[in-house]
């Protein structure tokens, strides 16, 4: 008789403190008519309510349960920036995760905020291929040898791995994140990432020598390295990863892109799912005697409010509405808005009310959807609809400060959500759209260094020929027009870089003048820290003749202030990203 070892599983990642349920939007299409659908999902209270009956079944059903995040928890909204990881180690000790990965945006003010994240939390944080080796043992934020870090083991070249029973087995959980640490976020300069797909070869091999044949790797690097990591490493029983914002499963109904939930490589399936704590993965695995998953139900869910509202350019009929309504129960991967009641009130109670005065302070109208794309695609061929105002407010606010300012370019990993129609508050930018507030800087750089800055952040979001570092570098610009083909060689392939001259006659409704830049000539642009830095593929920004640091404005400020002006917002800003994919 075949033997079976069963476990019901519930999966997160990239959070980016998202406590309450987010706004969300849906596109449907009713008898020829175009719906918009605007609702909330998830948040940790939902989440609570969800795990815990997940947990209770799997009781029930004397199969092992497990609850794993996919790394990011830190950043994203105004929790965080104001209670920094305190509240983040509060309410995800309340949800009881078995493991957590650790994400780039955990360390992205140094080990620090790490260190102190480690000593509020219940559960492992697992970081197998982090060397703390040549770690300063003097130091204040110590994290060799924490007991809640599953980090590098240098003696083995192993990672350090959480052990769980599994009826007569051992089910091995081993943590790896992104390689290219230093180069997406800000560890100490002490702490090292080595390899990602040979510390889980070695680590895998070990297992496998000690009779451990059921072996999850708990990912941080994406879903198309979790690709190339299950294509290396077959031995791996299952992948649950974050990094990449991947929601999996079937919503192509609801608009929105559909991914195989659970996608197979070399017989390694890999779990995702999405971001914001909008969607919770639960799912019934199967593992044969030998590690192998033989069998695998479940999906993403969406989380819902009981109410919608609905809009059409056509206008909304009760028919419409009672569709709509039909269709969200009837669709197999939404659940509603129960929520735990420990988890509502911890919110409540101790961070709440000091986000509440922020969300009070209106700093304009949005007229209609913005949408967020990290990169381009069918429906949105110039990517995002947001990131160019922000661009277009980095440009006019720091050039009121420095008329020489030529252009903005900033990442599309910086801007963190879409922006809604309606009341756009103080919150909604510092807490959601703009999380990281950073320090502006401008410098003075040659043409050719940004003819290769624009590619090689495109080529690393995109892993065109690079191996990057994800979708969060692509650029986009204001004043600063390119066109790229992905199909010609690497260093060939932006066919065209122009700059915008007389702004101030656009604004007066003159036309615009868009002159080539010269290879050898000069200019001023303005950018975050982190993208002056070279950091993601910005390496060519280093090459600046001189970079200076604007004290009078940070990203954020930038944003605020364009955004109090009168805004012609459903103006058509002529697309300044031209991208030709293979």
């Amino acid at each position: 008789m075949t033997e079976f070892y069963s476990c019901k599983l519930a999966h997160i990642n990239d959070t980016h403190s998202h406590f309450d349920p987010t706004r969300i939007q849906f596109n449907l299409t009713h008898k020829d008519k175009a719906l918009t659908l605007h609702t909330h999902s998830g948040g940790y209270a939902r989440f609570g309510f969800q795990i815990e009956k997940a947990r209770r079944q799997a009781i029930e059903n004397q199969h092992a349960f497990l609850f794993l995040h996919g790394g990011d928890s830190f950043q994203g909204t105004l929790y965080f920036r104001e209670f920094k990881g305190r509240a983040n180690a509060h309410l995800l000790n309340l949800l009881k995760p078995d493991a957590m990965v650790l994400g780039n945006h955990e360390i992205d003010a140094g080990n620090g905020p790490v260190a102190s994240f480690l000593n509020n939390i219940d559960f492992p944080l697992l970081a197998g291929n982090m060397d703390l080796s040549l770690e300063d043992i003097n130091k204040q934020a110590k994290l060799r040898n924490h007991p809640n870090l599953l980090d590098f083991d240098p003696q083995t070249r192993s990672a350090k791995v959480l052990l769980k029973p599994l009826k007569d087995k051992t089910l091995a959980i081993v943590g790896i994140t992104l390689d290219q640490m230093k180069d997406i976020a800000r560890p100490d300069p002490d702490t090292h990432f080595v390899d990602a797909i040979k510390t889980t070869q070695t680590t895998i091999k070990q297992l496998k020598q000690q009779g451990i044949d059921h072996i999850i790797v708990l990912s941080h690097l994406g879903l198309n390295q979790d690709k190339v990591l299950a294509e290396k490493v077959p031995e791996i029983s299952l992948i649950v990863g974050g990094h990449s914002h991947s929601l999996q499963g079937d919503f192509s109904t609801l608009g929105l892109p559909s991914l195989p939930y659970a996608e197979t490589v070399n017989t390694v399936p890999i779990l995702q799912a999405g971001k914001y704590a909008e969607t919770i993965g639960i799912v019934d695995i199967e593992f044969n005697a030998h590690g192998q998953v033989s069998q695998l139900n479940g999906h993403n869910y969406f989380m819902l409010d009981d109410q919608f509202i609905l809009e059409s350019p056509q206008g909304v009929a009760e028919e419409d509405y009672a569709w709509a309504k039909t269709q969200l129960e009837s669709h197999p991967n939404i659940l509603w808005n129960e929520e735990n009641a420990i988890i509502r009130e911890a919110i409540d109670t101790f961070y709440r009310p000091a986000i509440q005065a922020l969300e009070n302070q209106i700093i304009n109208f949005i007229p209609k959807h913005f949408a967020h794309t990290r990169l381009p695609s069918k429906s949105l061929p110039h990517g995002s609809e947001i990131s160019p105002w922000v661009s277009r407010s980095l440009y006019h606010e720091t050039r009121i400060l420095d008329e020489r300012i030529d252009f903005a370019l900033h990442n599309a990993g910086g801007v963190r959500q879409s922006l809604s129609k309606g009341k756009l508050t103080l919150a909604e930018i510092v807490g959601r759209l703009l999380p990281f507030d950073l320090p502006l800087v401008k410098y003075q750089i040659q043409g050719k260094y940004l003819y290769q800055a624009i590619e090689s952040s495109i080529n690393h979001a995109t892993n065109n020929g690079v191996v990057g570092t994800g979708a969060g570098s692509f650029p986009y610009t204001y004043g600063l027009r390119y066109f790229y083909d992905a199909r010609l060689p690497l260093g060939q392939r932006i066919t065209q870089l122009d700059l915008l001259r007389a702004e101030d006659e656009q604004l007066n409704n003159q036309p615009e003048r868009w002159e080539s830049i010269k290879l050898n000539q000069y200019y001023i642009g303005v950018s975050s820290e982190y993208t002056a830095s070279g950091k993601e593929g910005y390496q060519a920004l280093q090459q600046a003749r001189w970079q200076s640091s604007i004290s009078e404005l940070s990203l954020a400020e930038a944003f605020i202030q364009f955004m109090q002006k009168e805004l012609d917002m459903e103006q058509v800003m002529s697309p300044q990203v031209h991208y030709i994919p293979k």
